[in-house]
């Protein structure tokens, strides 16, 4: 009898776990890799539940939390017909209200594009019942770029911190970039492609994934060039010429080294700032912290925090725990020098990255520069401390198992909470896009597939064990158009993988662009699709970040790096020659008998892909992966230099043959 009691307990507390889920969109139950369809184990439901309701109960709802507008639709209600209903529309004011009866509710059709605040009351017997909707009106698609030619361009992808130059302090800087735009624009190209540029953790410099960030609304501090802030007082001054002179000659990048004599530095350049900058120098900065308001107030303030206590932010004293603003401000002015100089920080790498911005300008380059951004945040940073209700910061974004992860992925980031997205009106999210956009011509989002859904994995739980959560799909893809026609900034997503049917449809009816990588653009039986077959929309290029370079393809140097290291290899050295060889028939289909990155530039170039990016690691033949998945010490990831230096990269017969290449198909433009 107690035992049957027991399992009917047990049975009701899991239909209540599976109620809640669905209405919160948590997914119960996936189909994985396999076909195998995976139930969520209610203790897991019910902890993503608990981070995502935040312990409140999602109640029946007339509307959705968010509606989308591209047209002239009408909205229907889940009430009964024939209620009297009023309905007001908000902005930073009311800008619009009228009457009706439910079902139906006809807002105007003169609604511009924008995001607003709806509120439906509607009238009953028992009383009124008031429900607020994000309201997000966009009508077009997103920003497509410049219709004048050329039609299809090309850009170089550049590791920045890799680049080496005579000047630079063994790590690639703004000022490198912004001669690489100038290099970019005399051989023709669009622009240059970056990794993410989001604010890391300077004082653990060593965790270097540009994907795995503190901040995505800040930038990384290691890109500054030093020697350009007009209050630095130069090397020796500082004391810091042996050990510049020593991060110059390394072939891997230290970045603890480069932490410490760029943020030593940046200090001294600080103090001189405060104690003698110009009046025009003071007032931009005053402009700068104007225009950063609370958030980079918050930022300052984190920072300095997490230096004082040395623990993620979750073990701080409770009354730092949230980003309280009375408790901030008071913090702000009791240590105005200090979180002071996390605010110069900022301002210093924003003014040196706005003059790259201002380059592609000038250089009149069609893009200028197209940055990534990351699919997640550090856990412990400052993104998931300040936006507590839009991250989710108590588990981690990852993927179930496939058949190359069969333990499945957990990434070891916090990824948004679409409730909390919803409840601030997608704000966390424009401003990520923001952050990123007011930089570049084109921005890449990782893991796109996270606008729909996000495999969350709860901590300490294994990534097999993880659940899907749902979001407002429409309503993100709504936000992002309007944020790149605001901005002038193409978006991409990278789309790679398993997704769901019609997403890349859906991607493309708003006008987000697809990626589509030559080394995964082949049939089942192994053959590489031809140029014609890739789409319009879309960035095209040889590989990954993540994958091997052309020449460490070509070689079987990642085959070999992963067999030394003890791990699989996920493919054999035959299948790795057979490859070579549906590749060698592809390039001779073509009329092009090597095997060499020049043939695949050539096979490339002639896609009607609207961008494709080359990356300097293959224009250099260069072999070493750039990062190695499964892998943290055991492979230099993020940081191998380039053999070459800045100043003799123009003389590389190599990039003059890929531009001439890029020429010849009608990409780029004449010299």
């Amino acid at each position: 009898m107690v035992g049957s009691v027991y399992s009917l307990q047990r049975a009701a507390t899991m239909d209540r776990v599976f109620e809640r889920a669905a209405r919160w969109g948590l997914e119960t139950e996936y189909r994985d890799a396999f076909g195998n369809v995976r139930t969520v184990e209610p203790q897991v439901l019910a902890r993503i539940l608990e981070a995502l309701a935040a312990g409140r109960d999602a109640v029946h709802r007339m509307l959705p939390r968010s509606i989308v507008i591209r047209g002239d639709e009408s909205l229907r209600l889940a009430a009964v017909e024939g209620l009297p209903l009023r309905w007001q529309i908000f902005s930073e004011r009311k800008i619009a209200e009228g009457e009706g009866a439910s079902p139906l509710l006809a807002l105007p059709r003169a609604l511009q594009n924008g995001i607003f605040r709806l509120r439906v009351t509607l009238g009953s017997l028992s009383g009124c019942l008031a429900e607020d909707v994000c309201l997000v009106v966009c009508r077009d698609r997103a920003y497509q770029g410049e219709q004048t030619p050329p039609g299809r361009m090309w850009a170089l992808g550049v590791q920045l911190y890799g680049v080496r130059s005579l000047r630079n302090w063994g790590h690639g800087d703004f000022t490198d970039l912004a001669a690489l735009l100038d290099l970019a624009a005399d051989l023709g190209a669009a622009g240059i492609g970056l990794n993410p540029l989001h604010a890391l953790f300077d004082d653990r410099a060593s965790d270097a994934s540009p994907y795995a960030p503190n901040s995505r609304l800040f930038l990384n501090p290691l890109y500054i060039d030093v020697d350009a802030v007009p209050e630095f007082p130069g090397l020796q001054a500082a004391g810091l010429e042996k050990e510049v002179e020593r991060l110059r000659t390394q072939d891997i990048v230290d970045y603890d080294g480069v932490a410490n004599a760029k943020m030593r530095a940046l200090e001294l350049a600080y103090h001189a700032f405060r104690q003698a900058g110009s009046a025009e120098r003071r007032q931009a900065f005053d402009r700068f912290r104007q225009a950063g308001g609370s958030t980079l107030l918050h930022f300052a303030c984190f920072e300095w925090l997490r230096r004082k206590f040395g623990h993620p932010w979750w073990q701080w004293p409770h009354e730092w725990r949230r980003a309280e603003e009375r408790a901030l401000a008071t913090l702000r002015r009791t240590e105005a020098v200090s979180t002071g100089l996390f605010e110069f920080v900022q301002w210093v790498a924003h003014e040196q990255l706005d003059r790259c911005r201002a380059k592609g300008h000038e250089r009149a380059l069609p893009l200028g520069l197209y940055l990534d951004i990351a699919v997640g945040v550090c856990s412990d940073g400052f993104d998931a401390w300040c936006d507590q209700d839009a991250v989710l910061a108590g588990m981690a974004v990852g993927a179930p198992p496939d058949v190359l992860n069969t333990a499945g992925q957990n990434w070891g980031l916090a990824g948004f909470n679409p409730a909390g997205l919803e409840g601030r009106q997608f704000e966390p999210f424009r401003l990520m896009l923001q952050a990123s956009m007011r930089y570049a011509g084109a921005i890449r989002l990782d893991h796109v597939l996270g606008l729909k859904r996000l495999y969350l994995i709860p901590h300490g739980v294994q990534a097999s064990q993880g659940a899907y959560i749902r979001f407002p799909f429409e309503a993100m893809l709504a936000v992002a158009a309007l944020s790149s026609m605001e901005h002038g900034c193409i978006v991409v997503g990278e789309d790679l993988g398993t997704i769901p049917e019609n997403f890349r449809e859906t991607l493309a009816d708003w006008g987000i662009w697809t990626y589509q990588v030559m080394l995964f653009e082949r049939s089942g039986d192994g053959a590489f699709f031809p140029p014609e077959s890739y789409r319009e929309n879309a960035l095209v290029s040889f590989g990954t970040h993540d994958v091997a370079t052309f020449a460490g393809w070509r070689d079987q140097h990642d085959l070999a790096v992963k067999q030394a290291l003890g791990m699989d290899p996920g493919e054999t050295s035959e299948e790795r020659h057979g490859a070579l060889d549906a590749l060698r028939r592809a390039l001779r289909q073509r009329g092009l008998e090597t095997v060499d990155f020049v043939s695949v530039a050539r096979y490339l170039a002639d896609t009607p892909s609207r961008l494709l990016v080359i990356s300097m690691e293959d224009v250099l033949g260069i072999r070493n992966q750039v990062n190695l998945p499964g892998t943290t010490n055991e492979h230099p990831n993020w940081r191998h230099r380039l053999p070459v230096s800045l100043e003799d990269l123009k003389n590389q017969a190599a990039l003059k043959s890929t531009a001439d290449i890029m020429r010849s198909a009608g990409r780029g433009s004449p010299p």
